[in-house]
């Protein structure tokens, strides 16, 4: 069964349990470097807000195994907890006055994004594009993101410079940047999910001079290395360049350049992560970056 007659499935056999009252449909959701997910809407009566459900994981665990039965329950039992009981007021999406204070940005990659980047405000950045987003935070909805379009743009009377002033105001503030050693963040991993994986030596990472640039939250904090000031506070620190290392839209992996020649190498890293270990909507580059706190830039150097 492919994706589609599976959300079909899906879709049906959803309407059939929750009746007239709710709306259920399917869509593509066009993620980052153009992955298409399919997503479950539903809709109560009044409401005009609704969580995306994707459905590729439960078709994998179909796949798998699980029954249709038992997924179906899973999936209702997810709609009746999270479809909202009212309808969310979104009318402040409107004025700018109102939403300019959560304007943000965050870093994709060019190649992969190009029909993506036709219809938003961007402003590239090496192989990277420098996008928008407003930082939704409310009682009914919690935290989440949408996406400025063009015609956010324009109906807002603004301009990309605009947001661009905005969102590096607002992006460090709402979202603080933070710098972990591997070691750190390996016991975070061990803390949430058990031992690391055996193919992280620990050991050995312990004693490599890397550090992971995120911010508090760990999303999308690859924007991170554009806060003013923050990547030649880090240089200063270490009394060294480095190497930037994109393991995803997530964080990059700092490295300190000890005039070893690793380049080639790290390459070859950054190509076999980016190929097996991150998922393929959140790979950010195949680039391997420098930062040269002479001229105090960032570079792409392979």
């Amino acid at each position: 069964m492919n994706i589609n007659e599976f959300a079909g499935k899906i879709c049906k056999a959803v309407k059939k349990e929750l009746g007239a009252a709710y709306r259920v449909e399917c869509k593509e959701v066009r993620k980052n470097n153009g992955v298409i997910l399919h997503g479950l809407l539903v809709l109560g009566e009044d409401q005009n807000v609704a969580p995306t459900i994707y459905l590729d994981t439960f078709l994998e665990a179909y796949e798998a195994g699980a029954t249709f039965k038992s997924i179906l329950q899973g999936l209702l039992d997810i709609c009746r907890e999270e479809v909202l009981k009212e309808a969310v007021d979104m009318k402040f999406f409107r004025s700018f006055e109102k939403v300019r204070d959560r304007i943000c940005y965050r870093l994709i990659g060019r190649k992969g994004n190009e029909e993506l980047l036709e219809d938003i405000p961007y402003i590239e950045f090496l192989d990277l594009a420098i996008c928008f987003y407003y930082a939704y935070h409310g009682e009914s909805l919690g935290d989440g993101t949408i996406l400025v379009h063009n015609s956010h743009m324009e109906l807002w009377d603004t301009c990309t410079a605009e947001l661009f002033g905005l969102a590096k105001r607002n992006t460090q503030r709402l979202f603080p940047w933070v710098c972990s050693s591997i070691g750190e963040v390996l016991g975070e991993i061990a803390g949430e999910d058990g031992e690391p994986e055996e193919a992280l030596e620990e050991e050995l990472l312990q004693q490599v001079p890397m550090q992971v640039l995120s911010n508090a939250r760990r999303t999308q904090g690859a924007v991170c290395m554009l806060y003013p000031g923050l990547l030649d506070k880090l240089a200063g620190e270490c009394k060294r360049n480095f190497y930037i290392l994109p393991s995803s839209v997530h964080e990059v992996i700092l490295l300190e350049d000890t005039g070893a020649g690793a380049a080639p190498e790290l390459k070859k890293m950054v190509l076999e992560v980016n190929r097996t270990q991150v998922a393929p909507e959140e790979v950010l580059s195949d680039s391997l970056y420098y930062y040269d706190s002479t001229d105090k830039r960032v570079k792409i150097i392979f």
